[in-house]
């Protein structure tokens, strides 16, 4: 169990874990020669005092001047417990509130209050100070909290105190080690022989020696770095987890110098920078109300980022109440949904509110619409499935899941266990994993039947629609891999039928008129002549001595009818001609790894002008899509089955 100090300055915090731990938590020659504490400071005691406990206290001493809040809260978003201090003669004192204000906005609920310095006052002023502890904690998260009256100097009362955190910390539930791992660096030294070395609370998740590791932000892709050895709670260990005081030597390609405070070592997975989140507010009843677009202080993890609050339900947010914004920071942080923090005003002087974070991946439009507050309000539970469900019924083009199991830092378990739970229809498509409702996934099916059937409303003569374009009538933003799915899925239930490269409704045919049939059996002959070459309309025209524009409307129209394609402008190429270069396209990409436009020309002569129009034909028609000069077939299967119709 990780206990943190809160109080005002020269209240005794650090003399009261020394008299608990013998630890003097004030490291710094600094601290020692002007007798106050300046930075985080950390002590650990065996459970029940027996050294071979398996059992540790882990206590964070943190400052108390106001100056060194920022300081303050670096240590405090990682504890379990809070060990509020106030000196009897003085009582509660502003630093006292503060620091208790703090620890509310941070959701801590669980605490003791030690009454110190007791020996310097009478009996009479030590119930005096037990009064105003009272009116102080009254309606606050420590309300319920035992009070011991004590001197740190004398060892008065140190004892019960110590009796009660160790029975609180034996009946304490270890944090479940669920998700990915997450650790706020809180502290960066080198040791001789051992190299760098961070410290931190570990947030979520698990980590061994010999993991690998991402520190970040830093860089456009963090720092990578190797687990060498790690102690817990300032012991050996061979793995560490939520909830633990861990210090990790670091191996890797970087200097001490690259790594600071508020910094995070995480499963490499879950490394994903951001410069903006949403999240809950709730602004103290003794504050001044917030404003949209209040410049702030963000302290999240170990970090304290400038930025700005933009407010989405309100245009401010009065004292004691609660809203909905956007955070919008100056430079990079981690977190995730859940994650707890504090927001000062821009001189860092005053806490103004604190919040929890709600989702990682805002939309950059209509953030405020019914619809978006809706899901942040759902996002306010804390069973992912309600989200869930709710952003699977707003997102008609499908939810990406790998996000969402990333704003909730699932792991891979947990994430495949809840998608069929939430009732979601998943696709797969290499990395992505894209999620629908089953109601949503079949208006999806009717939306490209109905679009199907107006098409054929509108050209008869048309075999059917080619598949990209029928994608971007069924849903423009609907994922390829998505839509694959849904047309073989259509398409193995005799809903769909598919001729070549188009998709059409099983009862539709499209057939030319007897004069177009007479006039193509004269002209197709030509196009055959070199197929993979055919002449242009004029040439056609001028070979078989028919009108050019006649040729061109008949091309048209065979090509609605299937038997022609428009590979470029006014160059038709047959059906079967087009199947075979498909043919050698999949060739290429299954040697090569994709095709392009001298490797094609090569296998079918001609110019290299000829190939690249093949090749974009089918870039076009979404047989293939195009990375830089390379042409690389989109997915498998039902994509390539017109190839055989």
């Amino acid at each position: 169990m990780i206990i943190g100090t809160a109080g005002h300055i020269d209240h005794g915090k650090t003399t009261l874990v020394k008299a608990l731990t013998g630890v003097d938590a004030d490291r710094l020659p600094e601290e020692k020669a002007r007798g106050i504490t300046l930075d985080l400071g950390y002590a650990y005691a065996p459970l029940g005092g027996d050294p071979n406990a398996g059992s540790v206290l882990g206590f964070i001493d943190v400052p108390g001047h106001e100056k060194l809040i920022h300081n303050m809260l670096a240590g405090a978003t990682g504890i379990d417990f809070v060990l509020l201090v106030i000196a009897a003669d003085d009582g509660p004192m502003p630093q006292t509130r503060e620091h208790l204000e703090l620890v509310q906005l941070l959701g801590l609920d669980h605490g003791a209050v030690a009454l110190t310095k007791c020996d310097a006052v009478d009996p009479q002023r030590v119930i005096e100070a037990h009064s105003e502890i009272e009116a102080l904690l009254a309606g606050t998260s420590l309300a319920s909290s035992p009070v011991f009256a004590l001197s740190a100097t004398t060892g008065e009362g140190v004892a019960a105190l110590r009796a009660h955190l160790d029975a609180v910390a034996a009946a304490h539930q270890a944090r479940r080690a669920d998700g990915r791992f997450r650790l706020a660096i809180d502290r960066c030294f080198t040791l001789s022989g051992i190299g760098t070395v961070v410290t931190g609370t570990a947030f979520s998740g698990k980590v061994g020696a010999g993991d690998t590791v991402i520190i970040a932000p830093a860089g456009s892709t963090g720092l990578k770095a190797r687990v060498k050895s790690l102690h817990v709670q300032d012991r050996p260990a061979p793995s560490g987890q939520a909830g633990d005081r861990c210090a990790l030597a670091l191996t890797g390609d970087f200097e001490k110098a690259d790594i600071e405070r508020g910094m995070w070592v995480v499963d490499p997975l879950a490394a994903r920078p951001l410069t903006r989140f949403q999240a809950e507010l709730q602004v103290p009843a003794t504050q001044a109300a917030l404003k949209h677009w209040a410049p702030v202080h963000l302290h999240l993890g170990a970090a304290d980022i400038t930025g700005r609050v933009a407010l989405l339900d309100c245009a401010e947010v009065g004292a004691g109440g609660t809203a909905l914004a956007e955070i919008l920071l100056d430079r990079e942080i981690l977190a995730v949904r859940g994650d707890r923090f504090v927001l000062r005003d821009a001189s860092a002087q005053r806490t103004i509110a604190g919040g929890r974070v709600l989702d990682c991946f805002p939309p950059s439009r209509h953030k405020r619409s019914p619809a978006r507050l809706d899901l942040l309000a759902a996002l306010r539970d804390d069973d992912p499935a309600t989200s869930l469900r709710l952003m699977a019924e707003q997102a008609t083009s499908g939810i990406d899941l790998v996000r969402f199991a990333a704003n909730w830092n699932l792991a891979d378990e947990a994430a495949a266990a809840l998608w069929p739970a939430a009732g979601l229809r998943v696709i797969h498509a290499g990395e992505e994993q894209i999620g629908f409702s089953a109601a949503g996934w079949q208006t999806l099916g009717e939306k490209l039947l109905a679009a199907l059937a107006t098409e054929h409303q509108h050209a008869p003569d048309m075999v059917g629609v080619e598949r990209e374009r029928l994608r971007r009538l069924t849903l423009p933003t609907l994922a390829r891999a998505a839509f694959d799915a849904l047309v073989a899925e259509l398409l193995a239930a005799g809903r769909l039928a598919a001729s070549r490269a188009w998709l059409h409704l099983p009862e539709h045919q499209a057939s030319l008129a007897a004069g177009d049939r007479d006039l193509f059996a004269v002209l197709k002959p030509l196009l055959e002549i070199q197929v993979f070459g055919p002449p242009r309309v004029r040439d056609v025209a001028r070979d078989s001595g028919t009108a050019e524009d006649v040729v061109r409307q008949l091309f048209r129209r065979v090509a609605r009818a299937g038997e022609l394609y428009p590979v470029a402008h006014d160059h038709y190429f047959t059906a079967d001609a087009v199947a075979q270069l498909a043919a050698l396209v999949a060739e290429l990409n299954a040697a090569k790894g994709a095709a392009r436009a001298a490797d094609l020309r090569d296998r079918i002569g001609g110019g290299r002008k000829v190939a690249i129009h093949i090749l974009e034909f089918f870039d076009r028609i979404g047989y293939t899509r195009r990375v830089r000069d390379e042409h690389i077939l989109r997915g498998t299967g039902s994509t390539h089955a017109w190839l055989n119709q």
